[in-house]
Formats: C-alpha cells, sequence, structure tokens
C-alpha cells in the first residue's frame, strides 16, 4: 500500500490505462474488463483491476495536471511495479493536421511547468513516449481504421492560459494538441526506465473553434481505450509480464 493508492502490491497488474476522471476509470473497468474488482478509493481516485483477452489490466485515475499525475504514476512505478501506463485522454487541437475527434499519439510532450527544473537544472529535459508502445498502438489505429496523427503534445499546467499567443507558436513548431499530463507521466516512465504513452482524442479546436457534442466524445474515447487494450494485448505478447 503506498501513500495515495489502498492496494497491496498483487492488486493492482503491469499494465494501467490511466484516464483524468476516476469516473472514467470506472467505466473503462465495467464497460471492457472482465471481472473487474475496485482497489483504490483514497481521495476518490477510483482504481480497478480486471482482464482483457486474457491481460490482467488495471485503469486507474490520475487527476488533472502534471502534479497529480505525478503522483499516481510514482507511486504505480515505483511501488506496484506497474511495466506500462497508457493515458487515455482528451486535447484541444493545436494544428490544422489534426482535426476533431481524430486521435492523437503523443510521441513527445512540451511543457510551460517547472516541475524538471529541480531534477535536471539548467538541462531541457525532453518527454517522449516509449517508441515500440507507440509502435503498436499505430498499427492497432490503422487496422481499426482509426482516425490517427502522431505527433508533439504541449503539457500544459493552465487549463485557462493568459498567453493567448502560444498555441498559434507551437503549433508553427509541428506540435498537434493541448492536455495536461503527458510530459509529467514520460518523464516518470523515463526515471524508472518503464513504458509510458498518452493517446488522446480531440475534443475541441483551438484553431476552427468546433467542438465535439457529448455524444461523440463518448464513441470517440470509446474507440480509443479499446485501442489502448488492444496494444497492452501486443505488447504482453511480445515480453509478459
Amino acid at each position: 500500500m503506498s501513500t495515495h493508492i489502498g492496494a497491496s502490491p498483487d492488486q493492482i497488474a503491469p499494465y494501467v490505462l490511466m484516464p483524468g476522471d476516476p469516473y472514467r476509470a470506472r467505466w473503462i473497468a465495467e464497460t471492457f474488463l472482465e471481472d473487474p474488482v475496485q482497489y483504490n478509493d483514497v481521495r476518490g481516485m477510483l482504481g480497478y483491476t480486471g482482464s482483457y483477452k486474457g491481460v490482467r489490466i488495471s485503469a486507474q485515475g490520475s487527476g488533472m495536471g502534471q502534479p497529480s499525475i505525478g503522483i499516481y504514476a510514482h507511486e504505480l512505478f515505483a511501488e506496484y511495479d506497474v511495466q506500462a501506463i497508457i493515458r487515455v485522454g482528451t486535447c484541444g487541437g493545436l494544428s490544422e493536421a489534426v482535426a476533431v475527434r481524430d486521435v492523437v499519439l503523443g510521441v513527445a510532450a512540451s511543457t510551460d511547468s517547472a516541475m524538471n527544473r529541480p531534477r535536471f537544472g539548467d538541462v531541457t529535459f525532453a518527454p517522449a513516449a516509449d517508441f515500440e508502445l507507440a509502435r503498436i498502438a499505430a498499427d492497432v489505429a490503422q487496422e481499426r481504421l482509426l482516425p490517427m496523427v502522431a505527433g508533439g503534445l504541449f503539457s500544459s499546467d493552465q487549463f485557462y492560459n493568459p498567453n493567448t499567443t502560444i498555441a498559434a507558436t507551437l503549433a508553427r513548431y509541428g506540435v498537434l494538441g493541448v492536455e495536461m499530463e503527458a510530459a509529467a507521466l514520460y518523464t516518470l516512465a523515463a526515471q524508472f526506465s518503464r513504458r509510458a504513452l498518452a493517446i488522446c482524442t480531440v475534443s475541441d479546436h483551438l484553431i476552427s473553434g468546433e467542438e465535439t457534442s457529448a455524444q461523440e466524445r463518448q464513441e470517440s474515447f470509446d474507440d480509443m481505450v479499446v485501442m489502448a487494450l488492444e496494444s497492452v494485448v501486443r505488447l504482453h505478447e511480445r515480453h509478459g509480464h
């Protein structure tokens, strides 16, 4: 049992799907996992473990922002020996290269956070996804005919950013979408030599102003979760844990 996760070591699977919303974690478990068992409700951050196609997988809420996901990812890697975390969430589109309802594979994550300064000092660390996991997810998306684009994400510490020009600047440099967690997740995966990937559905677009309806977000989220689950199964088939 760790500080923020009230589970014994054997209750959490080697692979974790991590939405920000703890109720999304419950929905993933009840919708997609066989025989899900809740292992955590500390601070309302729900966590469940079940199986998908015979592979044990957990679904754990992360909360919003890098400090929050940093707590849960750190404890999952350090205390529960989790081997891979896939963030499943939404992002705002920054580039004309992506459209609403596209799935973005975040191969790298820029950030305005100062979280890594105590680690690296004057060095600017480049948080990146695990290449093999990203390649597997891209293959799954292609086979399932999902509208997928691979590229950079921007992990912002501010949902309501007063800098109104930063989105256009990032887009010019090829960043596809803005969210709030990937950079911290990728940094921790690097620290513990584990795998991590952020898969985000574009729920709204900062350039076009287009937004998805609640039903469209749900349907898009379904596809993304299945994509993540299928990716875990393939990773397990290659390496096992």
